[in-house]
């Protein structure tokens, strides 16, 4: 597939590779496409000096190499007309039609946002590009055929950190999605140039070795090929075989995961057999591990079980003479040429076309889009669902799902559909009740247990390893913690709406709805019990100027503590107790023992059990009571500066924390018991509303 331009392709030549394979292709509407770029992109300059539009030329070019339809070497021809020309998605479908200008304007809506910090800009870009290309997959292609040729081309550009960037968004995104797709060859050479830009000393005595190799085996690689060839021959077998050197990148994974140097990494050399038909194949394995020693652990089927993207083969290990081991796939031609143009070689383009079942992951991704809460999490769960280390597993029934390894049973039941993972409670692994944080292993037959009442759970998130499960689960737990929060807001309104001077029905509600710029009842809940609005802004949007008494209220502004206590006979003193913290608002009795301070605790405190020899008293707040410390547990996650976000919040809603101690440590969470001044019990329910709202916090709750 890949191919090394001397020059830009001329007009004359594209249309002759896209006649070759299509006769039936529109050389006037090819031809004006290539007209409509030069003309478009006129003198612009690429980073190397050449003329701009050689970029739109030679990705065209790529498309032809992948006998793509003409629709797509169109739009390849202008793919960057919109974004770098006056030209209009409009102008496209005048001139080239409506299915062009659809998909143009897909590759389009994937142009670098440069405003945007790297990893936000890498995320967005990621966005744009998974729902422009589930409309339709030649957006992929064309972009994939985009990024290769900007890769190769990298060098030209000035600036290291640019250079760095582009290869690193390339080697983490770009290139695993083209693995998805099936298209190796595109993977492996961004890789490699990846890898050249990333890590240039690894990469250049990687090659040395490699050269110093080439030069000393006697061409060893030609002779193993023509060994296993004649093996197979002799078994009465007629086949190609090719053999290779393993690429550079791929030699620095196995020492980067083995822990091992260059001259350690001993299947440095992989060969290709290419068969007839399916029964050769294993026809052909059955020859090879009679003739040499195969590794055990090292085969594997990818024509019965077939990778996500379609990908069939034999994969062996072998050990050669002197212990030399190589690396063997065998396949047939009809997999060879699917597994080298990957999704490409099938896809059928007919306008309105879906992904079909080869490509289920796209789905998988877009509903991780859908789910994702920011640019950072949509960027850690896509990386998550297009990388593969992946095992199989099955239903009770037998339908088959591939999994990255270390997923768990609850991976597993969102695999099979979201709709299972939120209902899940449990699981049968083999027919045994496991626990569902445990890994699973190739083979494993997964029973998830259902349950009516269920719902997913935060602590899920420290074991759960696939894209879709995080995304589903944290989509679920903040539609939960919205509910709650809109709840407490509820609460609060009542008691917000008690001090208007006026009664408050649906009409005046809906008005202050209105007035506030909100779309229902649901979202001014939300927004009073996550503190976005504070209770002026709330009472004058029910009743406008009814907050001008209070300017000059001492209500309004933040006062000394003052507590007093209702029911208690005068002179006798008390305290407000530290096992409960009660704080005015709450319900309150006290407990005294003869000749002592009366302790005040909340009406559900736990300590009241132990009062059977003390006495109670039926107390209430006084009237001008307010200030007091109350305590609450939070739990947030643990990755850098969300300690600062909680502290934010807390400042931001004036109070002052007298005491915070972590008391527990359980990766990604931690959790810490903070003492704070509150007014009172309004108060402290809209700080934990603003600590729930925050992305800083798991939980957060009252002790």
């Amino acid at each position: 597939m890949h191919r090394t331009f001397t020059s830009m392709l001329r007009q004359y030549e594209l249309v002759e590779r896209v006649k070759e394979y299509d006769p039936a292709a529109d050389e006037a509407a090819l031809n004006r496409a290539y007209v409509y770029t030069v003309q478009k992109h006129g003198s612009q300059k690429r980073a190397s000096g050449d003329p701009y539009f050689s970029h739109p030329v030679e990705v065209a070019g790529l498309m032809t190499d992948l006998q793509l339809d003409q629709e797509t070497i169109i739009t390849a021809l202008l793919h960057d007309t919109v974004e770098d020309t006056l030209a209009t998605i409009e102008d496209i479908e005048q001139h080239f039609g409506p299915e062009v200008a659809r998909l143009v304007d897909g590759v389009t809506k994937l142009s670098k946002i440069e405003a945007m910090p790297e990893d936000e800009r890498a995320a967005e870009n990621l966005r744009k590009f998974l729902l422009a290309m589930s409309e339709d997959i030649r957006v992929l292609l064309v972009k994939l055929a985009d990024r290769l040729h900007n890769m190769r081309t990298l060098h030209f550009i000035k600036k290291p950190e640019k250079r760095q960037r582009i290869a690193r968004e390339t080697m983490d995104i770009y290139a695993p999605l083209a693995e998805r797709v099936g298209m190796y060859e595109y993977m492996r050479e961004m890789q490699a140039l990846s890898f050249k830009e990333l890590e240039p000393e690894a990469y250049a005595t990687i090659t040395d070795r490699l050269e110093q190799l080439r030069s000393t085996d006697g061409g060893q690689v030609d002779a193993i090929a023509l060994k296993i060839k004649q093996a197979l021959a002799e078994a009465g077998l007629a086949v190609e075989v090719s053999g290779r050197e393993k690429h550079p990148f791929s030699i620095w994974q196995k020492m980067s995961e083995r822990h091992v140097s260059f001259e350690q990494v001993t299947d440095i050399m992989a060969f290709r057999v290419i068969t007839d038909n399916e029964a050769d194949c294993y026809r052909a394995m059955g020859v090879l591990h009679t003739t040499w020693q195969f590794l055990p652990g090292k085969f594997k089927d990818y024509i019965s079980t077939p990778k996500t993207n379609g990908y069939r083969s034999l994969h062996t290990s072998l050990m050669y003479e002197n212990s030399m081991r190589v690396e063997v796939q065998i396949r047939t031609r009809e997999m060879h040429r699917r597994n080298e143009f990957g999704l490409a070689a099938h896809w059928a383009y007919k306008q309105g076309d879906k992904p079909d079942g080869a490509v289920g992951w796209l789905r998988d991704l877009i509903e991780i889009v859908d789910a994702s809460h920011d640019a950072e999490e949509l960027l850690e769960h896509t990386r998550m669902a297009i990388y593969q280390d992946r095992i199989f597993a099955f239903t009770p029934k037998g339908a088959l799902f591939q999994l990255p390894r270390g997923a768990s049973s609850v991976d597993f039941a969102f695999a099979v559909h979201t709709d299972l993972g939120l209902a899940c409670v449990g699981a049968k692994i083999n027919g045994r009740h496991m626990p569902l944080r445990t890994p699973l292993n190739n083979g494993d037959v997964v029973e998830i247990i259902k349950g009516s009442e269920a719902e997913p759970q935060l602590s899920w998130l420290g074991f759960v390893v696939t894209g879709k499960a995080r995304a589903a689960i944290r989509r679920a737990v903040r539609l939960k913690e919205r509910a709650e929060v809109a709840t407490i807001g509820s609460k609060l309104f009542d008691e917000i709406a008690s001090r208007v001077p006026a009664r408050i029905g649906k009409k005046a509600i809906r008005a202050a709805i209105e007035r506030l710029g909100m779309e229902s009842p649901e979202e001014l809940m939300f927004a009073i019990g996550s503190a976005k609005l504070t209770d002026r802004e709330v009472m004058e949007a029910l009743v406008p100027g009814c907050t001008a008494e209070f300017e000059k209220d001492e209500e309004w502004s933040r006062r000394e503590r003052v507590v007093s206590i209702k029911g208690l006979t005068p002179g006798v003193g008390f305290e407000l107790a530290t096992c409960c913290h009660p704080v005015p608002g709450d319900r309150i009795v006290g407990l005294r023992r003869k000749g002592e301070t009366v302790l005040v605790h909340t009406i559900d405190c736990l300590e009241l059990a132990n009062g059977e020899d003390q006495d109670w008293l039926d107390l209430s707040w006084g009237k001008r009571s307010h200030g007091a410390i109350g305590r609450l547990t939070v739990t947030i996650y643990d990755r850098p500066g969300t300690l600062a976000e909680m502290a934010g919040v807390f400042a931001q809603n004036k109070i002052n924390v007298t005491s915070l101690t972590q008391t527990q440590l359980d990766h990604p969470f931690t959790t810490y018991e903070i003492d704070a001044e509150v007014e009172d019990l309004t108060h402290l329910t809209r700080i934990l509303s603003a600590l729930r709202a925050s992305d800083a916090v798991a939980q957060a709750e009252r002790l």
